[in-house]
């Protein structure tokens, strides 16, 4: 991400790596012509779900075409949707590469017949995990491909214990690295009256209420006898898929704004009111209308900090009236909200001029002649509403904002000296405080949002220790109080500080953990590292009572909004209540076994060799194909049998379980690792006299499905197969004439056994769908192979044998007297 760029240029030169630093808007124009780099590090990689957007293919082919090593990194891979971990893989895994394992719990559902009658993918592929949506299954997948150690499994395995404090370190360079305590801290403030009035019932019924027309204009398109151009179809289009997602998301973010600062959600209903009247002075004056963003990433509150509405500003504050009024009246520009729907209807016109002139490019134009006459009935509705409630809160005092009250007391008297990071969700609640901050004479602060230019020059200055920046940021341009929006909730390092403030509380708590992982990092020297969050004494259950009906309006209303709702189930009210009794452990966020096969696997050896450091020596010497047997109570769905543990002909580990009847188990790994475990004391039993045979039995599995099925072409409407299949068929017809030519055979191998690069891909799609012929078609083919733009190739390697390294025989309790 672009506001991680300077963090990453600075690692480059501090370890003098030949490296290139590119942010991810830039890759488009960058890639193509970057030279070959064996390593490709994606920072933050969740960003890049969205397998059709341009930025996403370019990083794909640059990996695939330069045969380049992949590492993604990221702290939340997975978001809603397990497709979100399959769109990361792709970049570097083909769609129909065999993994050699299969989603074991889908295929107990459907066999493997009427999975391949479903869906034309190979059963073993990332294709086939993606018709899954069982947890375990992509557990298994990850397994392959993920490496995380949680906090807890460092604590418990590669941690020591201080004799003198009994606390949990590290050793870091010769130096003791302590885990801190994360410490939830409440700041209750009183509910006054301003407050009074924003968690008011009404406040919410109205909200509730409203139709938000422009976030769901799909629901409006009127049966128009003048068919739209091409380019408005396709405008209509989206705004149908746009749908009830922008509503729910829209909704929920009024709620949210509502509980940052009144402040913010005041600003944010003057916006919305404006905006409602910008397209009223369209529609009924027959004016194109001005369609704003519609895609997913409006969605990300995560990333996006500022108001959907906050072109409204942008124009707002350059109309010559605003300037006007600013001359008049030296009040904020932001507070100048319109009191009559006159006055609403002038400063629109206004606007829409803007939107027309400067800010044309920024919005994509429809004619009001697409809509119905609902549209306008349903704008003025909730234009009315919101007037409503706007006239009813008047101007937010600050002087009388009891939250913002408690905090400046704790920044002033509680924590006077040491350094604070205050976290909000909203641009307009961190511009907010900033202003009210430093004109209450608290200094050495500074706000980063998303719009700010570099938030990583912000992070060095607020903890230049911990980002190595001591020599370059003098003491006078150090930072105590760090005031910022989610920007800063991910990738930085602020472990100079140990005081984290949340002035508003995320619907997802999970949030909060992110947060508080920003100060507790390697280096961090506090004890314990303080969490504060706002919410309101003896009103946290207007809190959870407000919360509890914006959920009911959704699940009602079907509004599905993305991102951190993931979060936003039933368990809220109860985590919402753990903060506010300050309960231990609530921002852990820790699962201690939810850790990476890999990982647990070496744990147990390093573990073992720990306690007993003979093993190490006596294992590594055990000759292969050893083999041993431990007693086993077997059940119908995991009887006894056989674990074998093989290396493959591609130098993969692998695990096999295999019944007495010589069929496979299962497929996990994990769950075999799991079965063979016992105690060193075990008593190691005989081996069963079909042992060796469920042996072979397990390598011939194993062999079998590790071997390549051959060029997987993909589905059947894929340019890759349609070209295949075409040519395959015009060179059957061509066979014994002077057009069968080896050129042509050779393309037809190529297009079997190697992927298509993208460009050919397009080219080849865009041809077929014209109706290319077969002659054509085939000389297309042969231009891209000879200029070598046809297939992506990889180096072949010489074949390996499968070897069995150790077998572990399961023998049921009934069966011992047999020996």
């Amino acid at each position: 991400p672009k506001n991680l760029v300077p963090m990453w240029e600075d690692y480059r030169e501090q370890y003098r790596m030949r490296a290139r630093v590119i942010s991810v808007s830039r890759i488009v124009n960058e890639l193509p012509d970057l030279r070959r780099h064996r390593l490709v590090i994606i920072d933050e990689s969740h960003n890049l779900r969205n397998r059709e957007g341009k930025r996403y293919r370019a990083i794909q082919e640059y990996i695939r075409e330069n045969d380049s090593k992949c590492i993604l990194l990221s702290a939340t891979p997975y978001n809603k949707t397990y497709l979100d971990l399959s769109s990361q893989l792709r970049l570097f895994v083909p769609e129909d590469k065999d993994l050699g394992i299969r989603p074991e719990r889908l295929l107990r559902e459907i066999d493997e017949t009427e999975f391949m009658r479903r869906h034309q993918a190979s059963i073993r592929s990332l294709a086939a995990f993606e018709k899954s949506e069982h947890a375990d299954d992509w557990r298994e997948l990850m397994r392959l491909y993920l490496v995380r150690r949680t906090r807890s499994f460092v604590q418990k395995n590669y941690a020591a214990t201080d004799p003198a404090n009994k606390r949990k370190y590290v050793t870091l360079n010769g130096e003791k690295s302590y885990f801190p305590l994360r410490v939830p801290q409440t700041v209750p403030f009183k509910i006054d009256q301003q407050y009074s009035r924003l968690f008011a019932d009404d406040v919410g019924n109205n909200l509730s209420q409203l139709k938000l027309p422009r976030y769901g204009l799909g629901n409006y398109i009127a049966s128009n006898p003048h068919p739209p151009t091409p380019a408005e179809d396709k405008v209509l289009k989206d705004l149908t898929r746009a749908g009830k997602r922008l509503m729910g998301f829209c909704r929920t973010n009024l709620f949210k704004r509502l509980e940052s600062s009144g402040h913010a959600f005041l600003l944010s209903v003057e916006r919305h009111i404006i905006r409602n009247f910008v397209f009223l002075h369209a529609v009924e004056n027959d004016l194109p209308i001005p369609i704003g963003t519609t895609d997913a990433g409006l969605l990300d509150s995560h990333s996006v900090d500022e108001d959907a509405e906050q072109s409204i500003g942008d124009a707002f504050e350059e109309t010559e009236e605003n300037k006007t009024e600013d001359r008049e009246n030296p009040e904020p520009k932001e507070t100048m909200a319109p009191r009559t729907e006159k006055e609403f209807r002038h400063r629109a016109a206004a606007i829409y001029a803007h939107f027309d002139g400067k800010y044309k490019k920024r919005f994509r134009w429809l004619p009001a002649r697409h809509f119905n006459k609902e549209l306008r009935q349903d704008l003025i509705a909730d234009a009315k509403t919101l007037h409503k409630l706007l006239l009813q809160f008047g101007k937010w005092q600050a002087s009388e904002d009891a939250k913002l009250d408690a905090l400046k007391r704790l920044l002033a008297n509680k924590h006077p000296k040491q350094k604070v990071l205050v976290f909000t969700q909203f641009a307009d609640t961190v511009r907010y405080l900033e202003k009210e901050l430093k004109s209450s004479g608290i200094s050495h602060l500074e706000a980063a949002t998303g719009s700010t230019e570099n938030p990583a020059r912000l992070a060095w200055r607020f903890s230049p220790k911990s980002n190595g920046k001591q020599n370059r940021v003098p003491p006078e341009d150090e930072l105590r109080i760090l005031i910022a929006t989610d920007v800063l909730s991910e990738g930085q390092n602020l472990q100079d500080c140990s005081v984290v403030v949340n002035y508003d509380l995320p619907w997802a708590i999970i949030r909060l953990i992110q947060r508080a992982g920003r100060v507790d990092r390697i280096g961090q020297q506090a004890h314990n590292i303080l969490c504060y969050s706002f919410l309101p004494a003896k009103g946290i259950e207007r809190v959870i009572r407000l919360r509890a009906r914006v959920r009911s309006r959704l699940r009602n209303n079907a509004e599905v909004v993305g991102t951190d709702e993931a979060f936003f189930e039933d368990e809220d009210k109860q985590a919402v209540l753990d903060l506010y009794n300050e309960k231990a452990g609530i921002l852990d966020g820790d699962d201690e076994t939810d850790v990476d096969l890999s990982s647990y696997a070496y744990q147990i050896w390093k573990n073992a060799t720990a306690a007993d450091p003979t093993l190490k020596k006596k294992i590594e010497n055990l000759p292969s194909v050893v083999y041993s047997a431990k007693q086993y109570q077997p059940t119908p769905e995991r009887p006894e049998g056989v674990l074998v543990y093989m290396r493959t002909a591609q130098e993969y580990d692998a695990l096999a379980w295999i019944g007495p009847d010589g069929k496979s188990v299962t497929e996990s790994q994990f769950e075999i690792l799991r079965t063979a475990e016992c105690l060193s004391n075990t008593p190691a039993l005989p081996r069963h006299e079909t042992h060796h045979k469920l042996v072979r039995k397990a390598a011939e599995h194993i062999a079998r499905e590790e071997k390549q099925p051959g060029g997987q072409l993909g589905l059947p409407s894929s340019a890759r197969f349609r070209t295949y299949e075409r040519l395959k068929n015009h060179a059957q017809n061509l066979k014994d004439t002077l057009f069968h030519t080896d050129e042509l055979k050779k393309a037809i191998d190529e297009l079997y056994r190697h992927p298509l690069r993208a460009a050919a891909t397009d080219a080849l799609a865009r041809q077929l769908r014209s109706g290319i012929s077969d002659e054509d078609l085939a000389r297309l083919v042969l231009s891209l192979r000879e200029d070598n733009r046809l297939c992506i190739m990889h180096k072949e390697h010489s074949p390996k044998n499968t070897r069995v390294i150790c077998s572990l025989g399961l023998i049921p309790t009934h069966l011992r007297s047999n020996f």
